[in-house]
């Protein structure tokens, strides 16, 4: 289906949603004030529904916004969007009932970090595959599935596992072979090799915390970098703070992430985070069998215990 299929799907389940009662608000994606870039839009009347639209620059998670609405929200959910929520709702963060999920199938999303700088863009057009900028200085095209971000070229989960309706047929997808290829090479590397990698990652960041304002699963009323009873991490920019900070969090996150990218979309210095929480995610598929928001009655992979759990930690 075309983006703008699936668009005006988008806008006519949004709209009988809000006319039927389903939902006081609906959570998707408008226009930006870039052209081809998308935003978070929040509408409330029907005929507002025409302000939603889809394309691949759908980038942020829309899970993010669920635990602060009040009343009956639908929201327009990818694959690993759907994932997050499902995730959430075992986590108790809002009721099942209150939330009316339009599932959209993803074919995936574009890394801005892979577009060439197009100057001052005057249009933006995404279809058959392709997205082509016009710019004050001349047209780039690209092929879509050559500029997709790194979670999304090995996506295994295309379509959302939960849903009330669908705004699209229902895509291929299935195990991705190549998912952790890039661990086999890190593991040839020596801790310090390995060390030193993750310093010069974590070297650039400047403390804004925009990874933990676009994580669906980072909802604590108070981060443990702003807690001082007790005093977790200081503030300032000294690397072990940034070490800890970064490890901290992803920990917070082991058998929680969803491998949306949010995080990394978000990270104004390009930090790579999502390596660290890949590998947290594959030793939880590994040990525990478990899979993130794939099944809303089995209990978080870290919420159980069973005899033949690995405990290396135990001498």
């Amino acid at each position: 289906m075309a983006y703008e299929d699936t668009a005006n799907k988008i806008r006519e389940l949004a709209r009988e949603a809000l006319e039927s009662g389903k939902a006081e608000v609906v959570i998707g994606f408008g226009e930006g004030t870039l052209p081809g870039r998308l935003v978070p839009a929040f509408i409330s009347k029907p005929e507002d529904a025409e302000k939603l639209t889809w394309g691949p620059f759908a980038e942020n998670n829309l899970a993010r916004y669920l635990k602060d609405v009040k009343g009956k929200a639908a929201i327009c959910a990818k694959g690993c969007d759907s994932r997050s929520i499902v995730a959430l709702l075992k986590e108790g963060q809002f009721k099942r009932e209150d939330i009316h999920i339009i599932g959209v199938p993803c074919e995936g999303i574009v890394d801005k970090t892979k577009l060439l700088d197009p100057g001052t863009v005057i249009s933006c057009e995404a279809g058959n595959g392709t997205l082509k900028f016009e710019t004050l200085s001349g047209s780039q095209e690209y092929k879509i599935a050559d500029v997709l971000r790194p979670n999304c070229v090995v996506c295994e989960r295309r379509n959302p596992v939960i849903s009330d309706v669908m705004a699209g047929e229902a895509l291929d997808e299935g195990p991705c072979e190549t998912r952790y290829a890039w661990l086999d090479e890190e593991e040839k590397k020596s801790a310090d090799e390995k060390w030193a990698q993750f310093e010069e990652e974590t070297a650039r960041c400047i403390r804004c915390y925009a990874c933990r304002e676009a994580c669906p699963m980072c909802y604590c009323p108070t981060c443990f970098v702003e807690n001082w009873q007790p005093r977790w991490i200081e503030t300032g920019q000294e690397q072990t703070d940034l070490d800890i900070f970064q490890i901290v969090r992803c920990y917070h996150l082991a058998g929680r992430c969803s491998d949306c990218g949010a995080c990394v979309s978000a990270c104004p210095m390009n930090i790579d985070i999502r390596r660290l929480l890949s590998r947290l995610e594959k030793s939880v598929r590994d040990r525990f069998g478990h899979e993130v928001g794939m099944n809303i009655e089995e209990p978080p992979a870290l919420n159980t215990h069973a005899q033949e759990d690995p405990m290396e930690q135990v001498v």
